[in-house]
């Protein structure tokens, strides 16, 4: 029974790649559509792709055109082509305003560029271009039931390019004695205080801006010194005023501690 089942099976395959590689042939359009659809519906989307591509540009400006343009765009979204499915569900939305899918596309349009989104230590132009399709399809259709989808994804690009900020700025600081890097990390974390005035890692910005200041002050030339342990005492306050109840607080006030000693001693001597 077995063997009879994998010889029935067999035969049913070479007979529907035979008739697969037949209509691909055949120059009959409306066969090819009709295939095409077919294989969509059961989920086949490499063998609807082939056929959907031979026959878009017979289809382009016919009744048929919309439905077909719409699986079309949502068949690279479904194979994960994201590139080529933001542009064709854009394309769609240009060319299909009143259409009952509009909406679908637009939104598929949006997450396909969210997808492109790469690791936040990557350069983030992608990022940013998916934010901006979000935010365009927020702004498009407020009453959306995608809209709180939508929103989700925006928070996480965000996330993302407030994480690549706060990398970068610490790198700064890091490398900040050898590079010569702490007015980079001090200009890095007052960039991101005023471009992230709600994320989650101002606590590190304002604490790196400090820690960044009073670095730059004790690797400085003696008579820059005392000026800059008092800008780095300033930045400690503005920490306090926000995050006075910070696990941090605690190394804050041991670097504090530190400039007061070195002005004091720099009190005495002088």
């Amino acid at each position: 029974m077995k063997a009879v089942f994998l010889l029935l099976f067999s035969i049913i395959l070479f007979s529907s790649c035979g008739e697969y590689q037949k209509i691909l042939k055949n120059p009959d359009a409306g066969m090819k559509y009709t295939f095409a659809e077919n294989l969509y519906q059961k989920g086949k989307y490499k063998k609807a792709l082939k056929l959907m591509e031979q026959i878009v540009p017979v289809y382009r400006g016919k009744p048929q055109a919309e439905k077909l343009m719409f699986m079309y765009a949502n068949t690279y979204f479904n194979l994960e082509d994201y590139y080529l499915a933001g542009y064709q569900f854009e394309r769609f939305t240009i060319s299909y305003p009143k259409s009952d899918s509009v909406e679908l596309a637009a939104y598929h349009s949006a997450v396909s560029y969210y997808e492109l989104s790469p690791v936040y230590s990557l350069d983030q132009s992608d990022t940013y271009t998916g934010l901006e399709k979000l935010q365009f399809f927020i702004d498009s259709y407020p009453n959306s039931d995608y809209r709180k989808e939508a929103n989700k994804k925006v928070k996480e690009l965000t996330y993302k390019l407030e994480k690549k900020d706060i990398e970068v700025a610490k790198q700064y600081l890091k490398t900040g004695e050898a590079l010569n890097s702490y007015k980079n990390a001090i200009s890095a974390f007052e960039n991101f205080i005023s471009d992230h005035p709600g994320s989650e890692f101002r606590e590190d910005a304002f604490f790196g801006r400090f820690e960044s200041a009073y670095e730059l002050a004790i690797h400085s030339v003696p008579q820059k010194v005392n000026e800059r342990l008092i800008i780095s005492k300033q930045y400690y306050d503005d920490f306090v005023k926000y995050f006075g109840n910070s696990e941090l607080m605690e190394e804050a006030n041991k670097i504090k501690d530190n400039i007061n000693l070195r002005l004091e001693n720099t009190e005495t001597s002088s």
